[in-house]
């Protein structure tokens, strides 16, 4: 089992004034790398707030996978990359390029996404776009190779060429 925490980064979510489809829908999606939902927060976005909770859910709870939702835009309060480079012990770029790359695809505004992956000790934390939509197509684009990073991660495999391609 994957111990998963979904972050959601929204003003209005936090508030009560939307309801969190992209984050209900992350909690769907982890399934399918036997991943089981252990925390879940809506937070605003607020840079030391996001930050603050990545540390305690790596730190305390010892996840195995952090997904946030939203406040990767250009808008003045989309802080959500700073709040997880503040927390980073490492960069991992192939995870962000991977899904930019896909969703350009289907649509130009794809390259205005800041989204970025970190590690934290023996945690993956990776920031995905706001939309349910955007999410999907983003999960589908990194899920393959999700699981034999985990693996890596928490030192339960070692050899990445022995990953079978579809």
């Amino acid at each position: 089992m994957i111990k998963v925490g979904i972050i959601t980064a929204s003003d209005k979510g936090s508030q009560g004034e939307r309801e969190d489809l992209s984050g209900q829908l992350l909690g769907k999606l982890v399934k399918e790398i036997d991943g089981e939902v252990i925390e879940y927060a809506i937070l605003p976005d607020d840079q030391e707030l996001l930050a603050e909770k990545m540390i305690s859910w790596v730190d305390g709870l010892k996840l195995d996978l952090i997904l946030t939702t939203g406040g990767t835009g250009f808008s003045i309060r989309d802080v959500t990359p700073e709040a997880t480079l503040r927390v980073a012990d490492r960069l991992v770029p192939g995870i962000g390029e991977v899904m930019r790359a896909e969703s350009l695809k289907i649509t130009p505004k794809a390259m205005l996404s800041r989204a970025i992956a970190v590690i934290r000790k023996r945690t993956l934390i990776i920031n995905m776009p706001g939309s349910p939509k955007a999410v999907a197509e983003c999960w589908n684009a990194i899920v393959r190779a999700l699981p034999h990073g985990l693996q890596i991660l928490k030192g339960e495999a070692s050899e990445c060429a022995t990953i079978s391609e579809k």
